[in-house]
């Protein structure tokens, strides 16, 4: 056994609508630590509880938890007091990327292109919002990820029903104004203020209907990586992908969701700070087409397992009281 992580924990499961992904991330993360030789093991936050992980006595853990109490800050926080590293962002930077319309104001205020939105708290504004973006437009709840709870309203008729679906996970609702185009993503490494990003991949879905099913389950989607863009538009979308990152305060690694419209712009849809790792997922993708093998790739955001909140001085202040 490797000891230079020491013992460590892979969090998985998790108590999120994303609970299966989690449970599949975790399993290839796990399996691809213990073939380097790291002394690596499964821990279910979704049927374990927190004196259970301070019993484990683990030097660092990997998160491959999606969704809340997972990729939502909640965890990191509580790693965070108990002094126990971890991969990925901190608390602060996981609450902000696991909010989509948090996320979006960070990126408008740098000036960043994301979709027009209106966040609806009832069925009322429904006319409204169609007035506001047109149709179609994407209605999802803002804390889930997996594309759980959305749906693209093609007809007025359509909207009270996505609004009641995307509100069985969310008080608040998003309507988001549709791109029609390519989708992208970008997986990234490293960071707040060093962050790499990987090859670009481009999925092509069935219809284009990248829903749970076509991510997770079909053989039917297609990936392309590098995505076939020329050398100028990869090179903007990949410097926009880590500055969307940087200003979020991302760290460990991510993945930066795009879509390309038909006049060549991209445009920000959601940061995920803690992406699938499945067989299916992208950031494999995008680390394979950079020469990375995926146990490779989890070794190296496992080396960047740490705590992001600073301890305060123990000095006392010159001056002070």
């Amino acid at each position: 056994m490797s000891s230079r992580f020491g013992h460590v924990g892979v969090l998985y499961g998790g108590h999120s609508a994303e609970r299966e992904v989690s449970l599949m991330s975790g399993r290839g993360v796990h399996e691809a630590l213990c073939r380097a030789g790291v002394d690596a093991h499964l821990f279910d936050t979704g049927t374990r509880t927190l004196t259970d992980l301070v019993d484990a006595g683990f030097d660092r853990v990997f998160i491959a938890l999606h969704g809340r109490y997972g990729e939502d800050g909640t965890l990191q926080g509580m790693l965070e007091l108990m002094k126990l590293p971890y991969t990925g962002s901190g608390p602060l930077a996981s609450s902000l990327s696991m909010d989509k319309v948090m996320t979006k104001k960070v990126w408008l205020h740098e000036g960043l292109p994301t979709p027009d939105y209106v966040v609806l708290n009832d069925e009322e504004g429904l006319d409204a919002a169609a007035d506001r973006l047109g149709l179609p437009l994407i209605m999802k709840p803002p804390h889930e990820g997996s594309t759980m709870g959305v749906t693209k309203v093609t007809d007025r008729s359509q909207l009270g029903r996505a609004y009641r679906l995307a509100a069985r996970f969310d008080a608040a609702v998003l309507a988001e104004q549709f791109i029609e185009g390519r989708e992208l993503t970008v997986p990234l490494l490293g960071g707040p203020r060093n962050a790499r990003a990987l090859p670009i991949v481009e999925i092509v879905a069935p219809g284009g209907n990248y829903d749970y099913e076509h991510k997770y389950l079909s053989d039917e989607t297609q990936y392309i990586c590098p995505a076939r863009l020329d050398a100028e538009l990869t090179e903007r979308i990949l410097r926009l992908a880590e500055r969307s990152y940087e200003v979020l305060g991302c760290e460990g690694w991510g993945r930066a969701d795009f879509m390309l419209d038909a006049q060549g712009r991209p445009w920000l849809l959601e940061m995920n700070t803690s992406p699938g790792m499945t067989s299916h997922s992208l950031v494999p993708m995008g680390a394979k087409a950079a020469g990375m093998s995926y146990e490779e790739l989890c070794l190296a955001i496992l080396e960047t397992a740490s705590c992001k909140v600073a301890a305060p001085s123990a000095e006392p202040v010159e001056g002070g009281a």
